[in-house]
């Protein structure tokens, strides 16, 4: 199979039938095999029953429904799990992503060799103040922690060799940053194609200016797991013998003074010192605490449920 397009999606009835049959007519006119993988990820319109009627009509259309709104790096992950496809396509239902772009994105990962592509959707048609100008804030961030140049980290139209997406592990809200996770499973060949971005037809935007908050703060976590997600002892064991090593230098300030210096001055309790030691050296065996726990917890780890499917078809 030449393609799968992963289509995770939230309350988008209106959209998908004419979805559908952009997607369609784009493949069958460039004579692509296919899939189509539609991921209801907790609707509560009538998208399910739409992608029943589809996938009945055409045995090229897939669907896997969530039992509850798990979020869009859950529905990704189980879309990328059943995807079949040489390249995977990922792109949004709301049609603001153009199906016409999927055969030069399917064309730079088989003849450029790309890893991935990500699109670019330099001319945009959201509101300038609550996506634009934070959009571009939170992708500057993102180039300079991550490394990755892109201008465009959260286009949803994307392509993939099939064996970036079975090797990426997409979870909590990590689908922003799925170029980074790339990177750091290896794939370092990323590119990135200017796509056309259209007005939204139907509906609303189901993401609110409380995203690129949470985008920042995820953007702190990748990059923790980046650097020390393999070693945490690296980080807080340092942390941690800072810590002791200058509360134990109080420590033997005090002792010397109280010792040889000043044997009848003031108590060591009523001088200040001895509570920076005492809080240092407090603060630096949690430190080292905390490191033991992330080794622990990191050779112990299991893989635990994290969405649960209600419906399939197709699959």
């Amino acid at each position: 199979m030449n393609i799968s397009v992963v289509i995770p999606l939230l309350n988008e009835q209106e959209s998908l039938t004419e979805l559908y049959d952009w997607i369609a007519k784009v493949m069958q006119s460039n004579h692509f095999s296919y899939e189509i993988i539609f991921i209801d990820d907790g609707s509560t319109d009538n998208s399910w029953e739409i992608i029943n009627q589809l996938s009945q009509k055409d045995s090229q259309v897939k669907g896997i429904r969530f039992l509850r709104n798990f979020g869009k790096s859950q529905a990704l992950h189980a879309g990328f799990e059943k995807a079949q496809g040489d390249v995977v396509i990922t792109m949004d239902a709301d049609l603001q992503d153009n199906p016409e772009e999927i055969p030069e994105l399917y064309n730079m990962i088989v003849s450029q060799n790309y890893d991935m592509v990500s699109g670019w959707k330099k001319k945009r048609y959201d509101s300038v103040i609550s996506k634009n100008l934070p959009s571009k804030l939170f992708n500057y961030a993102a180039r300079k922690t991550s490394g990755v140049k892109l201008h465009d980290f959260n286009c949803g139209l994307k392509s993939y060799h099939r064996d970036v997406v079975k090797n990426i592990d997409v979870n909590g809200e990590m689908h922003r940053y799925i170029p980074v996770l790339a990177k750091n499973a290896g794939f370092t060949k990323i590119g990135e194609k200017v796509v056309q971005h259209q007005a939204r037809k139907y509906g609303e935007t189901k993401f609110g200016m409380d995203r690129f908050i949470h985008g920042f703060l995820d953007l702190v976590t990748i990059w923790f797991l980046s650097r020390f997600g393999r070693s945490p002892m690296h980080l807080f064991g340092a942390l941690g013998f800072l810590m002791l090593a200058i509360g134990f230098a109080f420590a033997l300030y005090l002792g010397i003074d109280k010792l040889y210096v000043n044997p009848h001055g003031r108590l060591i309790t009523d001088r200040p010192q001895f509570y920076i030691a005492l809080v240092t050296m407090i603060i630096g065996t949690q430190f080292f605490v905390a490191g033991f726990l992330g080794e622990i917890i990191l050779r112990t780890k299991e893989n635990k449920q994290r969405y649960l499917i209600k419906d399939e078809l197709n699959i």
